[in-house]
């Protein structure tokens, strides 16, 4: 009796703790999203993280193609730039009508704008999937972009669509003027929004993805359509964008060409692509990197695009998984016990890797500083570099060939300090 009762009561006990293990993650980002305002006061910094919530909600809804059904889109930002321009119109037809709809409802009717147009192309779009899909998705991206410029009443030309967020009725006595209650509204619709792209991944439409994604003659033979999964899909993902790009009109106070061209486009893929398809968390981590390094760059560099392709290549070659599978390979060494016999090899490695980064920088804005005819100096970590100095070519020269040769000596022990560590892991039954 006893014994079974402790059988019974082991699974229950484990299970209680992944519950309160995953509900605490949830609360903790609640708690963040609450505390980031608090300590970070600066407009500056409200500003960005108001894009940065922005850019989450968008790779999360990017995340529902290319991670859990497999599609590749380089058109996404249709649905993101529809949303925004829906938001605008919605908002000034509120102000002219005195219809009673406050702003933290704006956000539903983008999603409703990018479901639209996704209910509307999408099952063509759906019918195949892999290249084929990508380059429709491509097509109509371009297509949509160019007939912004076109159809004026609609899109407003180049100067795109305004509005005025401080114009709508008042909710709880905020007129959302000032930017933390903007940051506050785009935080709430972060966390519903996660919630229910979490929540769809776990419903049957979720787990049937993945299936498609992964094998879709087997989900036929099982007697599910891979289309009509594909094209649910779709229109998911078509909706949250449009609350992403309504999130943007509100912040904003603009719909634009932009909003809907192919750089906005490219620059989902990558924060989705590099923080990691395979897990839910992988695109909030990189759109994180990708907003925060693109507020960044443009300010220091011209050239801040060729960074974003350089690192983009160094994730597809080093870490398939992204940013996320990365950290997540050493959960088994972390749970065994045997993750910190390689944080020593990691340390030393860290050194070269640095010293190769800090070459390829220095290469990267010599040669632009050239081009552009620039005299400036490279200030690299506080240390000032003429770029038309001979001396600056040849400390990038050293960086590169020495940081190259001795990273790849390093991280050989990185390897063999990693397959000691993986077999303790797996002795202890932590990884399969």
């Amino acid at each position: 009796m006893t014994t079974a009762t402790t059988s019974v009561s082991g699974p229950a006990a484990n299970a209680a703790g992944e519950n309160l293990r995953f509900y605490g993650v949830w609360l903790a980002g609640v708690i963040v999203l609450i505390v980031l305002p608090l300590v970070f006061s600066s407009g500056g910094s409200l500003t960005s993280f108001s894009l940065i919530g922005i850019a989450i909600v968008f790779a999360l809804s990017y995340n529902i193609l290319l991670g859990q059904t497999g599609l590749l889109s380089f058109g996404h930002a249709v649905h993101y730039g529809l949303g925004g321009f829906t938001a605008c119109h919605v908002m000034n037809a509120i102000v002219s009508h005195g219809w009673p709809i406050p702003l933290p409802f704006i956000p539903l009717f983008g999603g409703l704008g990018g479901l639209g147009f996704a209910i509307l192309v999408g099952w063509l779009m759906t019918k195949r999937a892999g290249t084929v899909f990508a380059m429709i998705s491509l097509g109509i991206g371009e297509l949509v972009a160019s007939s912004s410029l076109i159809l004026r009443s609609v899109f407003g030309g180049e100067a795109g669509i305004t509005t005025d967020r401080t114009a709508l009725p008042r909710m709880f006595g905020w007129t959302f003027g000032p930017q933390i209650q903007v940051y506050y509204l785009i935080a709430f619709w972060l966390v519903v929004s996660a919630i229910a792209m979490y929540a769809l991944t776990r419903t049957p439409l979720g787990r049937i993805s993945n299936a498609v994604r992964d094998n879709p003659e087997r989900v036929q033979f099982i007697g599910y359509d891979p289309h009509v999964v594909r094209y649910l899909a779709y229109c998911f993902a078509g909706f949250f964008a449009g609350i992403a790009g309504g999130l943007a009109a509100i912040s904003f106070e603009i719909a634009n060409s932009a909003y809907l061209g192919a750089i906005q486009s490219g620059l989902v893929l990558f924060a989705t692509f590099i923080g990691g398809t395979a897990y839910f968390f992988g695109p909030i981590l990189g759109a994180i990197l990708v907003t925060y390094l693109q507020l960044g760059l443009t300010s220091v560099t011209s050239v801040w695009q060729l960074y974003f392709g350089i690192i983009f290549i160094g994730i597809v070659m080093f870490s398939p998984g992204g940013i996320a599978g990365l950290v997540m390979m050493h959960r088994p060494l972390l749970r065994a016990g045997s993750l910190w016999t390689v944080i020593p090899s990691y340390l030393v490695a860290i050194v070269p890797t640095v010293a190769l980064a800090c070459g390829v920088i220095l290469v990267i804005e010599t040669i632009a500083r050239h081009s552009g005819g620039e005299a400036s100096a490279i200030n690299l970590f506080g240390i000032a570099f003429n770029p038309k100095s001979p001396a600056t070519w040849i400390a990038a020269a050293v960086l590169v060939a020495g940081g190259f040769v001795i990273a790849r000596l390093t991280w050989r022990r990185v390897g063999e300090a990693w397959d000691r560590a993986a077999t303790v892991a797996r002795d202890r039954g932590y990884l399969a």
